[in-house]
């Protein structure tokens, strides 16, 4: 939560912590001021009826057929002092309790997109969404919205996110509001049942729309003066007097980032930073899901810690430059020794960073064991991913998998000078360290007859060798992240089964999730509970996250622009993507936050 806000702004201090420190200070005061131009939700009571049903507690003012009977005993002993005591309103009365009707408690706000309100209208929109979002959280009621040219089963959203308000800033329509537009939410949202708290935010002339009858109003607009920098805001609650507020706007610089993107700091932050190293080429998590690492063009790799939240101090990230005429070939993190690269050059691929023997860490170099048998041959699939897992012993192994399913091991460092690369296993579809061991997928192999050998867990180092069967047709899989519920050797495993279904295995057993066609899956996420497992897709349009379980899909998040490459990881609830336009993204599952963004640096 946003704790430098001043006090009369921390009544909102939940909502304003999506916002960076300095916008959240311009917004305070607008939401201050619509705050009081609202009004509260007040809770239903005994005025709103409902059925009885007994009664809850005491109060001082009630009928006489209410007075509690330790009352009557005035009436014998002292008449006179029941008199004064009814007079001061001293006596007690039952309070009786009513049922109330379900899903009367619901604030829903819908919010012009049209040309109306584009531009600077809509800062008062957002300043209304904080308010409103508070407004019915005080009196614990469901708080859903969305815009109102959109499709409500797209665009209907519950609750204040960053995910939510970044999908409604992108929604904008060239079309002004319609009573069409307010007929299908009416209808999506079930609106022809009373009572509801339902505001409508535009014009003046969503008013004259047909089917507005009831609903409280929001306008918007801005003086037609010259020079003028403030909106004129008419508050009309269906049953109460309507209120007139001016909100004066921010500078125009704040304004512009408030529309844009009202995530986006000034300040030298951990969620927000440019990059002013080399374009980032592509990303992968470590290993251990702990660590991301950063392929940069000119050869610089990054291993940057995860922040722990979206205001959290990020360390100094650990960087490996390698020399000109070598090409990065893989890079991996590890807890104790730091990051690894390996790199190729000529016909050598030289470790840059020690590797972990029983007698210490020694400098490595290697070398193929056939031509045929290089990491690098497929091109596209640079940068690899270098798994690292240290034995009882004290000798470090590695393995890395290649752009053709191949998993190669690398032999500890040799005296020689140089040690040996090769491939370990064919048809790997994914590899991780799962509960300190690191396992990878092997997809199902024909072994003639028409028989096939099903999909397998493998567990790297042991001796004898352990396999654990799955059973899963085609074998691709992803590794993901969840504190509980998950399968003892795997942890949260997803693999594939046929077409678009996904078999997940868990502790329980196994769940199939079918993906819809055109969805591309990138991983397998845990929100935060009571929400089950599920896959991580990127929709057809390649910037919108769904998550698609069991129960109805829903977005997470959605990409500023068209997604190059997204992958979650499976050592913590986060999820990252890397955009066409070199824009880096880490979204935390469990705040529905932006954790940190990076772009790259303009140049002048």
């Amino acid at each position: 939560m946003t704790t430098a806000l001043p006090p009369a702004l921390r009544p909102w201090a939940t909502q304003l912590a999506l916002f960076p420190e300095d916008l959240a200070r311009h917004l305070g005061p607008h939401v201050a001021r619509l705050s009081a131009a609202l009004g509260t939700l007040r809770p239903r009571g005994e005025a709103e009826g409902g059925e009885p049903q007994g009664y809850d507690g005491l109060s001082r003012r009630g009928n006489f057929e209410r007075l509690l009977v330790s009352e009557w005993l005035w009436a014998l002993e002292a008449p006179e002092e029941l008199v004064r005591r009814a007079a001061f309103g001293e006596l007690s009365f039952l309070k009786p309790a009513f049922r109330q009707p379900q899903g009367a408690r619901r604030t829903v706000v819908l919010l012009d997109v049209g040309p109306d309100q584009l531009g600077l209208p809509r800062i008062a929109h957002l300043a209304l969404l904080v308010v409103l979002a508070r407004r019915a959280e005080a009196v614990g009621a469901a708080f859903t919205w969305g815009a109102l040219q959109a499709d409500p089963a797209r665009a209907t959203h519950t609750g204040l996110s960053g995910t939510s308000l970044l999908a409604w800033l992108e929604a904008r329509s060239p079309m002004p509001a319609s009573a069409v537009h307010l007929s299908t939410w009416r209808e999506a949202l079930d609106l022809s049942r009373a009572p509801e708290d339902v505001w409508l935010v535009g014009s003046s002339r969503l008013g004259r729309l047909e089917g507005a009858e009831g609903m409280s109003r929001v306008e918007v607009s801005e003086p037609m003066e010259p020079g003028a920098h403030r909106l004129a805001v008419d508050v009309r609650p269906s049953a109460r007097v309507p209120r007139s507020v001016v909100l004066e706007l921010p500078p125009p610089e704040d304004c512009l980032r408030l529309l844009r993107n009202p995530f986006h700091s000034n300040r030298s932050s951990s969620a927000f930073l440019p990059r002013k190293a080399s374009r980032l080429m592509s990303f992968a998590f470590s290993g251990d899901g702990r660590r991301v690492l950063l392929f940069s063009a000119n050869g610089g790799v990054e291993a940057m810690a995860v922040p722990h939240s979206p205001r959290a101090t990020l360390p100094k990230p650990r960087r490996v430059q390698v020399p000109s005429g070598q090409q990065v070939i893989a890079a991996g993190w590890r807890t104790k020794g730091g990051l690894l690269v390996l790199a190729r050059h000529q016909d050598t691929y030289v470790m840059h960073g020690q590797v972990q023997t029983p007698h210490g860490f020694r400098k490595a170099r290697y070398h193929a064991t056939d031509a045929l048998s290089r990491p690098d041959m497929v091109a596209r699939a640079l940068p690899l991913n270098l798994l690292s897992w240290v034995d009882p012993r004290g000798q470090e192994h590695l393995w890395l998998k290649d752009g053709q399913e191949r998993l190669f091991s690398l032999a500890p460092p040799s005296s020689s000078g140089t040690s040996a690369l090769g491939v370990e296993e064919e048809q790997v579809s994914a590899m991780a360290e799962v509960n300190s061991r690191p396992v990878c997928v092997l997809r199902p192999q024909s072994v003639g007859s028409g028989r096939a050998i099903i999909s397998r867990l493998k567990v790297l180092g042991e001796d004898p060798v352990r396999q654990v069967p799955l059973n899963a047709r085609q074998g691709e899989a992803y590794f993901g992240y969840a504190p509980s519920g998950t399968h003892p050797d795997a942890g949260l495993l997803a693999v594939r089964d046929k077409d678009q279904d996904w078999r997940l295995f868990l502790d329980t057993g196994v769940s199939v999730i079918p993906v819809p066609e055109g969805y591309r899956v990138v991983g397998v996420v845990k929100p935060p509970v009571p929400s089950p497992p599920g896959m991580l897709a990127l929709a057809p349009d390649q910037r919108t996250f769904h998550f698609i379980s069991r129960e109805a899909s829903r977005v997470l998040a959605v990409a500023s622009g068209p997604v190059e490459q997204a992958a979650a990881s499976h050592g913590q609830p986060v999820f990252g993507w890397l955009t066409q336009a070199g824009e880096f993204v880490l979204w935390d599952l469990m705040e529905q936050a932006l954790l940190y963004r990076s772009f790259p640096e303009a140049t002048p």
